[in-house]
């Protein structure tokens, strides 16, 4: 084998972190102690992180920092500041998830190498070349994919010198990732903040089908489909797990190592992996890589497996003897926990103590001279000391200058100063020595000097009346695009590949019509949406999906970047208009009227905001019908996405229920049984948005209107002509409704 594949390990603290470089993790992923999108987890200190980064490449491993949640504009300052302490240190690579990250970033701090996270679901050609634009050097690929379209995109990814990781083993979102807001409506914790309370794994009311855990999917797998992903040129193999104990990553990565060389030596992978089933586990699916999508994905209960994997195995036909193997399981688990803390417990992260002796005279250059336990080296002025000047140099002034060493992976434990009293040297030449000695101690690395944040301007361009925009999905509400007053968008399926013709005879008979984009398009169905737009060539669209925006970009068609893109702060905006020439953006209905308020459009830009909709939870690939209402079909196929149309009901206990839709050309939506509605936002901003939106696909909720369409849209433009009344009356004509993320945001 010439080729190696990185064996990429999580690090939920210092401990996991640890245990994945003693088991041979190549790499391993892990967030400070804020800013990242497991908030759960114990995580690490800025401190921690330096020992880490020692120890780590003492090891040959590379450290990966996760800083993949999405920003509001607050935080931008306290972001900068870590980044300004990061860009020094010896980090591999941040993961990113936040647009208006990957602008800044590639903007004032080009030497970081960035990851796009797995919150970004990339799943299209599109994506990546987008991600290519944002300097992005790898990108975690979507769970829900096949090998043959990861190798596809794979061999997209290699001709823009980009990376490919894949999710090899663990938990399943049973959402693509970045795309649910269960958690966020449902509590308040975003799971594009890293505080998923993960509602979905709860339990529900029995379902016809029988189910008491209808949104649980059995864990990760591709132990046995190791040679396929080699073949597909994918570059990384990812652990999931940052929530998991040390012992699980440990057991785990070894594993997944001992594979490894199995393969590398034999050119074929082991049938072994009893050992991943003796860790956390819901047993194990491979269904998304074999592209077999089968109702085998669910298993109806959220504990672990181990111990019934470990029965099962056995041949015991007694009680006793299957009491004496649970015992003998258990204890074999602590002893392994045991031995594994102890090996953990060896290998330290504390910081490098660093001897400083600063000696000189008179007519010669300040020599500064460095001792840590394994080397040492001296630095030297460039001029020469003098007895003439306006501060004498003394120990407070020189280690005031070197006390940026501190930030490193080395400590000042102690200094030696024996230069006689009264000698001057120019500030600049402390600075000069500093910048030498932070050289070597960052790797012969130049220290990066810091960065101020940049701070926008707010750019007065009044709206004196926003417009109104309609959504819709459905032929017989086209009539109202001959209304001159109103934008009317028209909701593009997943399924695009063999709905192409019809929306082209649809949008080329409604010119006024204006395509909404999906957040996903996979394969065949991103190719064909591709062709359709450069056929059709619209006077502009909207679009959720990140692959669709390049290609509109590269198009040179104007667009507007989507709700679903999750855009919560100015520098997004910002980064859409200067690297894509995005003319307008939709903010995310997950921020607050607070958040909002932070919010400094581009100059020249559109903000648009969606006042009333069925509030999308999550959207899936799997069918979700097998585990609620039952389906004759064990596994999805090509008419599954095309022809299916169901709609069912799911409810947590003791809490409001769900409703589960798939609709014709489209993958299944968990939607809120409530709809959102927001008529606040048109007096709070009067000047800020060009547009609000309103929701009208037939989807079926539990919201009920009391008007017709013609007559709603009509209450809607009086309330945003400031009719005083027009808000009481849509509330009276629209029941029930929430807008609780306005208030509670991210």
């Amino acid at each position: 084998m010439k080729r190696k594949l990185e064996l990429l390990a999580p690090g939920g603290d210092v401990d996991a972190i640890k245990a994945a470089i003693l088991a041979g993790a190549d790499a391993v992923y892990c967030g400070l102690n804020k800013f990242n999108a497991r908030n759960r987890a114990a995580n690490i200190s800025f401190e921690d992180l330096q020992g880490l980064l020692r120890l780590a490449h003492a090891h040959h491993c590379e450290v990966f920092l996760t800083l993949n949640i999405v920003f509001v504009d607050p935080e931008i300052p306290a972001l900068f500041k870590l980044l300004n302490k990061l860009v020094n240190t010896r980090i591999d690579g941040l993961i990113v998830q936040d647009l208006g990250l990957f602008y800044l970033i590639s903007r004032y701090f080009k030497t970081i190498k960035v990851h796009a996270s797995t919150q970004l679901t990339t799943h299209n050609a599109g994506q990546i070349q987008f991600l290519s634009e944002l300097n992005a050097q790898r990108v975690n690929l979507s769970r829900e994919l096949s090998i043959k379209e990861i190798k596809a995109l794979t061999l997209v990814a290699q001709k823009n010198s980009i990376l490919t990781e894949v999710f090899v083993h663990g938990s399943y979102c049973i959402s693509f990732s970045g795309l649910c807001y269960m958690s966020s409506v449902h509590g308040g914790n975003s799971g594009n903040r890293g505080r998923c309370s993960q509602p979905c794994r709860d339990q529900y009311e029995t379902t016809p089908a029988g189910k008491n855990y209808p949104l649980h999917l059995k864990d990760n797998s591709a132990f046995f489909d190791l040679k396929e992903l080699y073949d597909a040129g994918v570059d990384s193999l990812k652990i999931e797990g940052r929530m998991k104990g040390f012992e699980y990553v440990y057991t785990v990565v070894k594993t997944w190592k001992k594979q490894l060389r199995s393969f590398y030596k034999n050119g074929e992978p082991t049938n072994d992996d009893r050992d991943l089933h003796k860790v956390f586990n819901r047993h194990f699916s491979n269904a998304f890589l074999r592209g077999k999508i089968t109702q085998d994905l669910f298993i109806d209960n959220p504990m672990s497996r181990s111990t019934q994997h470990l029965l099962a195995a056995s041949d015991a036909d007694l009680k006793t003897k299957t009491t004496k193997d649970q015992m003998a399981f258990y204890e074999e688990k602590d002893q392994l926990k045991t031995d594994i803390k102890k090996e953990i417990e060896r290998l330290s992260i504390a910081k490098t103590p660093l001897s400083i002796v600063v000696s000189g005279q008179c007519g010669t250059p300040l020599k500064v001279s460095l001792k840590m336990p394994d080397a040492s080296f001296e630095v030297h002025s460039e001029t020469n000391m003098s007895d003439k000047g306006t501060e004498p140099l003394d120990d407070k002034a020189l280690l005031s200058r070197l006390k940026a060493i501190n930030d490193t992976a080395y400590f000042i434990d102690h200094t030696t100063f024996t230069l006689k009293p009264g000698l001057c040297l120019p500030f600049k030449e402390l600075t000069t020595i500093k910048k030498k000695i932070l050289f070597v101690l960052n790797g012969s690395r130049e220290a990066v000097p810091a960065v101020n944040w940049p701070v926008l301007k707010k750019h007065s361009t009044p709206i004196e009346k926003p417009a109104l925009s309609v959504l819709i999905d459905s032929i017989e509400d086209i009539d109202l695009s001959n209304d001159p007053t109103l934008s009317v968008y028209f909701q593009l399926p997943n399924g695009f590949k063999n709905a192409k013709d019809g929306l082209t005879d649809l949008f080329l008979k409604n010119r006024p019509l204006i395509p909404w984009f999906p957040s996903i398009l996979i394969g065949e169905d991103y190719k064909a949406a591709v062709d359709w737009l450069g056929h059709l060539w619209p006077q502009f669209i909207v679009t959720n999906n990140s692959g669709i925006a390049f290609e509109a970009f590269k198009k040179g068609i104007p667009w507007i970047a989507g709700p679903f893109l999750n855009l919560t702060n100015s520098y997004a905006l910002l980064g859409l208009k200067e690297k894509f020439n995005c003319f307008g953006a939709f903010l995310s209905n997950e921020i607050s009227e607070q958040q909002i308020r932070a919010i400094r459009k581009p100059a020249d830009f559109h903000l648009y905001y969606s006042i009333y909709h069925p509030v999308v939870l999550m959207t899936s690939r799997q069918c979700l019908f097998h585990p609620i209402t039952g389906c004759p079909k064990k596994h999805i196929d090509d008419h599954c996405l095309q022809d299916c149309e169901k709609q069912a009901r799911i409810t947590p206990l003791k809490k409001n229920p769900f409703i589960v839709e798939k609709a014709k050309g489209n993958y299944h939506t968990v939607y809120n049984a409530t709809n959102f509605l927001n008529t606040a936002i048109a007096k709070d901003f009067p000047h800020l948005f060009s547009g609000f939106m309103i929701d009208l696909r037939a989807i079926k909720t539990d919201t009920k209107r009391a008007l017709d369409k013609k007559e709603l849209i009509q209450l809607f433009k009086n309330h945003l002509s400031l009719d005083a009344d027009a808000a009481e009356q849509l509330h009276q004509s629209v029941q029930p409704t929430i807008h609780t993320q306005y208030k509670q945001g991210i």
